[in-house]
């Protein structure tokens, strides 16, 4: 099997060629066809998330080196183990990385994406920016038939965190348009997903005036740049404030102005992992009545839901731009540098 690499943290990933794994027990051996490249493949290849103040959380723990990044994985059934079931060679199957211990209490609700000892693809084990992927049990291979191909994986990291995070909004989505924050490869598919889910089209907010413009051309309700000094105040008077806002930047600048845009009794949830850190004053929460939350990912059940969702044609698909494993650098560079429209899918 062939792999792209992380062999130093804050380095170029490198090449290497190594015996391709056999399945056991349940394991299923997938041979991979396409993996997103993630922004959060970023923080892990840098080794740290920025947490503002000068300060960073280390995330280089956990895992040894050589380590493949990539959890957004499409890919064949190449062989299974003697004690897999579901599944047959040859079959297509997108994979649910955000494996958790199966143990703990965590995962014995369903939650296994906030588990307390994951041993998620791409993030704590190998994933997939490779040509082969070893899948702990089928159960994890998820059937995308009338999907296309180069678009399943990314679904199970961009689509499912924005799915799962616009569903905390819950009823407060049926009281007026929902604020979608940041309008990168997550949250475009925010996007598209607030306008399959709920009744009113969605405001959104952007740094990137094209971003905005693109939002716009596809049915957003309005749009706002929360750099301008003038841009809280005009949303609020223009639009009387939302119920419900998904921030999915995670950046002070997009928390601030989300957190500002809300009605007394609303709710924000951030689900982006960019960096920073922010400051209210507490008795804001309860003369607000505000609620703060954070969203990771989803499960497994939420993974099932969403691909459903996206096979009845009701999500548009995002702009997609495959390029081969071998290119990983330069895909990993061009989303550091914000020149992504969508996704970019590597074809080992």
């Amino acid at each position: 099997m062939l792999r792209q690499a992380i062999v130093e943290y804050g380095m170029p990933l490198c090449e290497a060629i190594e015996p391709t794994p056999e399945p056991r027990g349940r394991e299923v051996l997938l041979r991979i066809r396409h993996c997103g490249v993630c922004h959060s493949d970023l923080h892990l290849l840098d080794g740290h998330f920025d947490l503002g103040g000068g300060k960073s959380l280390d995330v280089r723990g956990g895992r040894e080196l050589p380590f493949t990044l990539g959890h957004e994985i499409e890919g064949e059934v190449e062989a299974v183990g003697p004690e897999a079931t579901g599944v047959a060679v040859g079959q297509r199957r997108v994979v649910f990385p955000w494996i958790g211990c199966g143990q703990c209490d965590s995962c014995r609700a369903g939650e296994e994406q906030i588990c307390v000892k994951p041993q998620q693809m791409g993030i704590q084990v190998d994933g997939g920016y490779a040509t082969h992927l070893l899948v702990p049990d089928a159960r994890y291979l998820i059937d995308y038939a009338g999907i296309a191909a180069e678009r399943a994986g990314s679904l199970m990291c961009s689509g499912l965190t924005a799915y799962a995070a616009l569903r905390r909004l819950g009823s407060l989505a049926e009281r007026g348009p929902v604020l979608i924050m940041g309008l990168g490869g997550v949250g475009m598919m925010g996007f598209a997903f607030a306008k399959a889910m709920f009744a009113h089209a969605p405001v959104v907010a952007d740094i990137s005036a094209a971003k905005r413009e693109a939002a716009l051309a596809a049915g957003a309700a309005s749009a706002w740049d929360p750099s301008d000094p003038e841009a809280r105040r005009a949303f609020l008077k223009a639009t009387g404030g939302v119920f419900g806002a998904v921030d999915f930047v995670g950046a002070e600048v997009s928390f601030n102005f989300a957190q500002a845009a809300l009605k007394k009794g609303g709710k924000l949830v951030v689900a982006g992992l960019f960096g920073g850190s922010f400051s209210m004053p507490i008795p804001f929460l309860p003369m607000r009545a505000i609620a703060i939350e954070g969203s990771y990912v989803g499960t497994l059940a939420e993974a099932e839901a969403m691909i459903d969702l996206v096979r009845s044609g009701k999500v548009p698909p995002l702009p997609i731009e495959t390029r081969p494993l071998s290119a990983a650098n330069q895909a990993l560079d061009d989303l550091r540098g914000g020149r992504v429209m969508g996704r970019i899918v590597l074809t080992p």
